[in-house]
């Protein structure tokens, strides 16, 4: 019995798409898209520092997929560790796969031989795979050499970190993108006054849309304050 496809807004969130990926390396989006629509493209290697955006390829990379009408499937491998080997069966009959946070599995050998027989046969299946980690192949605490160099021949995309210019230009973004009015000392304040991730600050960006709508005001410098403060009293009382 085959199982049903969710709707694509519900398995991905609408805001990580390869279109609104901001500030990423040249010809990156269009070999992404490639992975995503084409069979037998070739597969990726996303290495970037924590909070350079590696998480929202790997899922825009499964929402063009399914967009293009292929059947996707993302495996953070964080949550997999240890039982690598179930997990990566249960992704048979995909045709697009990404693997993201290799360092996860790194110096797990039990993992690292599940992850290089799955790459084995996916190679040999015509899948289409996405791998993402905190740092180069050949920087991962692998304890396997076979499967570092299984890695390594994969077409490689360095993600850095953006500047605080960057930073707001991306706030600025997905303001408009939420038809949001976010205005520029807010920006300026976010900046300086809070944590400066990138996955911090979206979160912080979500927040103020749910919040602004329900109380019908503008992201102000003094609106923005008075949420920052609400989250960190609510986290203090925890």
């Amino acid at each position: 019995m085959s199982v049903p496809q969710l709707p694509l807004a519900l398995r991905y969130p609408p805001d990580q798409r390869l279109e609104s990926f901001f500030a990423a390396p040249a010809g990156a989006i269009a070999q992404l898209q490639a992975l995503a629509q084409t069979r037998g493209a070739d597969w990726l290697y996303l290495a970037g520092a924590s909070g350079t955006g590696k998480t929202h390829l790997a899922l825009a990379l499964c929402a063009a997929a399914a967009q293009a009408g292929r059947r996707p499937a993302y495996l953070p491998l964080l949550a997999a560790s240890g039982r690598l080997r179930d997990a990566l069966d249960a992704l048979e009959g995909n045709d697009v796969v990404a693997l993201d946070g290799l360092e996860a599995i790194a110096g797990h050998r039990d993992d690292e031989v599940a992850l290089f027989d799955f790459h084995n046969r996916a190679r040999s299946a015509g899948l289409n795979v996405l791998y993402t980690a905190q740092d180069v192949p050949g920087s991962l605490a692998l304890s396997l050499p076979d499967l570092r160099s299984r890695l390594s021949q994969n077409t490689r995309i360095v993600l850095n970190q953006l500047d605080d210019a960057a930073r707001a230009e991306l706030l600025r973004d997905r303001a408009r993108r939420r038809g949001l009015v976010l205005e520029e000392t807010a920006i300026d304040w976010m900046l300086a006054r809070t944590d400066r991730g990138l996955a911090s600050l979206l979160a912080l960006l979500d927040r103020l849309d749910r919040e602004s709508l329900a109380a019908q005001r503008r992201i102000t410098v003094p609106f923005l304050r008075q949420v920052v403060e609400s989250s960190s009293s609510i986290a203090g009382d925890a």
